[in-house]
């Protein structure tokens, strides 16, 4: 059309046209992505949209909010501040997907994890609402496995191989039951089972079904054997001290949920009071063992899976979490950094997917390896099964069975995520301090208009995204030298 309008238009020559025709051509040589870029800084707005990408820390995934905020006085009913995105690019707003999950986007994965470290360290040390004397609790860092549902290949120190066996054999399915292998930390053979035949992935994925219902039972046998040692009974417990904790989730090599908990003792009003003086971490320590090693779930009887007990693996570390100024392995700052590292993974780290699977044509695509593709599988054919319709197995084989979320925590534990985002809010608005409007009510109204990036724009939030990376790398390196020539003119010190 443009060039019919431009040929019988005797207003615009010939070099006109053929400057027309160069751009024209030029433009189908570039790529999509070129072009988009091209659409993109060629807007009016650019410039207010690459300003909102830079707000969110460069966001893989941003949502586009459209709407308004008014603030006013409570008692004049004065406009203190206006806020609508009619002026904005597209009339939307840009804000943060905040997905948890590092693989989904790195920017907000890194927020939810610094999140999650001051969660948990206020659970240990105080601060965000929870009283210091917390420090003063009997307090553990427990971690929970799941037991052996076969052979796997697994990482050993000092060169030691693999699973020697001395009289070698191979199992029914003609494979060795063993491996004299000494494997490097990056060998794709680590976590795959030696016979996949031999592999109880059945008894796996009704494992992870159960999992969450097995930590249940085991916080009330943590109560039921401190109240049974004290002479208390049970429904008396709560009378004398609050069982607290806060756990994570992580997927190990051969793609088995184990558990990290911080467990603590508290008085019964919560944080602030202190447990009775027969309840220390001693008394805390034997009963998480005992309960770890005697808790069981039954899982429903299946003609294809069995009779199916769901308990925790022999693998249980539990140690005492010092304060801050212990020179201790085990300490706030370390557990709490150690379970927000941890809070950003997913399945998809152990080679499964992040997305529910649709139909069973979608595992073939789904697992990165045989064997997480054989536990997707198993979840899809016991889904099937009328009796384990109740796992809804189906739905979470992308997550290999296993339905619950990746971090929970008791409700007296400590702050919440919704506490830290509403406060992280208010601190950026500037609603603290001395120029916080403390006699202000606001009226909103926001929708949802759009998600997600055009190929161009994805390649800018990646940048972006990259800058403020390197910049707090910078940072901490710049830290890191502060801190060590203060430690030089400390040691030069008479």
């Amino acid at each position: 059309m443009r060039h019919l309008i431009t040929r019988g238009n005797p207003f615009i020559n010939d070099e006109a046209r053929r400057e027309t025709l160069a751009l024209d051509q030029r433009m189908r040589s570039l790529s999509a992505i070129e072009r988009d870029m091209v659409r993109l800084v060629a807007d009016p707005g650019f410039g207010r949209w690459l300003e909102q990408i830079r707000n969110v820390g460069g966001c893989a995934h941003p949502i586009y909010l459209s709407g308004h905020t008014t603030v006013r006085d409570a008692a004049s009913g004065e406009v203190l501040r206006h806020f609508d995105t009619v002026g904005e690019p597209g009339g939307r707003l840009a804000v943060r997907c905040r997905n948890r999950r590092e693989t989904r986007c790195e920017p907000c994965s890194r927020l939810h994890a610094g999140d999650t470290f001051h969660l948990v360290r206020s659970g240990l040390s105080g601060g965000k609402g929870t009283p210091t004397v917390v420090r003063d609790h009997p307090r553990l860092f427990v971690t929970l496995t799941a037991p052996s549902f076969g052979q796997v290949h697994h990482l050993t120190e000092g060169g030691k191989p693999c699973l020697p066996r001395r009289g070698g054999g191979t199992c029914e399915h003609g494979r060795s039951v063993g491996c004299r292998l000494v494997h490097a930390a990056d060998d794709p053979l680590l976590g795959q089972p030696l016979c996949p035949g031999c592999y109880d992935y059945a008894g796996h994925v009704l494992w992870h079904a159960h999992a969450g219902e097995l930590w249940n039972r085991f916080c009330r046998a943590v109560r039921r054997i401190l109240a049974t040692s004290a002479g208390i009974a049970q429904s008396r417990l709560r009378h004398h001290l609050r069982l607290s904790f806060a756990k994570v989730a992580e997927y190990q090599r051969r793609a088995a949920i184990h558990f990290h908990a911080v467990v603590r003792l508290d008085g019964p009003t919560g944080p602030d009071a202190p447990p009775p003086d027969w309840a220390t971490a001693t008394q805390l320590e034997t009963a998480v063992r005992e309960a770890a090693s005697t808790v069981t779930v039954s899982a429903p009887y299946s003609s294809a899976a069995g009779d199916r007990t769901a308990s925790w693996g022999t693998e249980l570390d539990v140690a005492p979490i010092r304060t801050f100024g212990d020179d201790a392995p085990v300490t706030d700052d370390r557990v709490a950094a150690y379970v927000a590292k941890y809070v950003g993974k997913s399945v998809a780290e152990a080679g499964g997917s992040d997305r529910r699977l649709a139909s069973p044509a979608e595992i073939r695509y789904a697992g990165a390896t045989a064997h997480i593709r054989a536990l997707m599988g198993m979840c899809w054919r016991l889904g099937g099964l009328h009796e384990l319709e109740g796992l809804r197995l189906r739905a979470w084989a992308h997550t290999l069975g296993y339905r619950g979320h990746v971090l929970t925590k008791s409700r007296c534990y400590s702050t919440t995520y919704a506490a830290l985002r509403t406060d992280r809010a208010e601190y950026q608005r500037g609603d603290v301090g001395p120029n916080a409007e403390s006699n202000a009510i606001a009226d909103s109204a926001w929708r949802y208009v759009g998600s997600g990036h055009s190929p161009a724009a994805a390649e800018l939030a990646a940048g972006i995204a990259a800058d403020h990376a390197e910049s707090r790398r910078l940072y901490k390196e710049a830290k890191e030298d502060e801190e060590q020539a203060r430690a030089r003119d400390w040691g030069r010190e008479p």
